[in-house]
């Protein structure tokens, strides 16, 4: 099978916190495990994120890693209408793209209206990954509106279980497999007021996790691959 690690990079677990840890101190981390682990990744970055920390970008870009979009302001689209919504991404196409291509999308929390969908297409994004099958069974990789959609396979905090639970559920998924994190998650946030699915096993323990997944697919001896291979570029 084909499994795409994507990541999600945004402040700290937004709407909760208000602060940049995720990006500061557990981006490096995620880095250097992609890198030992010669994973290549996809990173939905905020236009925000890639304002305020250009190297954190270009890091990504160095590292061999796809750049994607995920929005300006990490705001729903659920909530944004018509206008909004175009702004907010345009306002972040304009700011990733000085990095270079960037034609993958993912809306925050995993909001974005169908009827919004001609807006990625009019932004010259080719493929979305707004959707996820833990959310609506039945949802599946389609074509709608000239967008290739390819959703998640499981939230990011199914990373996070003990593993006899995770690989249970990782083993029993389906082809693509599109797994999804956050830099903020690699942060020990166990003592900040948040939901316990937002703050359980961070920091070292979502670390091992992580890596404990990525060999448990190569040992399969599934394939890593980045989201924009399933569209012409």
């Amino acid at each position: 099978m084909t499994v795409h690690f994507t990541v999600d990079v945004e402040p700290d677990c937004p709407p909760y916190l208000n602060t940049w840890r995720g990006i500061e101190e557990g981006m490096p981390r995620l880095l250097a495990l992609l890198a030992e682990e010669a994973v290549p990744a996809t990173f939905f970055v905020t236009g925000q994120v890639a304002e305020r920390f250009p190297d954190v970008v270009r890091a990504i870009v160095n590292g061999g890693h796809e750049l994607a979009c995920h929005g300006h302001a990490h705001r729903s689209f659920a909530r944004m209408s018509v206008a909004e919504a175009r702004r907010d991404i345009e306002d972040a196409s304009r700011a990733l793209r000085r990095f270079g291509p960037v034609v993958s999308f993912r809306a925050p929390y995993l909001q974005f209206p169908r009827a919004l969908l001609p807006l990625l297409a009019e932004a010259s994004y080719r493929l979305d990954s707004s959707e996820g099958r833990h959310k609506r069974l039945g949802v599946d990789v389609h074509s709608t509106s000239g967008v290739l959609r390819v959703p998640a396979s499981v939230t990011s905090s199914t990373l996070r279980w003990p593993s006899r639970f995770r690989n249970a559920l990782l083993s029993r998924l389906d082809d693509p497999v599109v797994l999804f994190v956050h830099p903020w998650e690699y942060v020990d946030l166990r003592r900040e007021r948040l939901r316990l699915d937002c703050r359980f096993r961070t920091g070292d323990a979502a670390l091992a996790c992580t890596r404990s997944t990525l060999r448990l697919f190569r040992q399969r001896g599934d394939r890593f691959g980045l989201l924009r291979d399933r569209v012409a570029v």
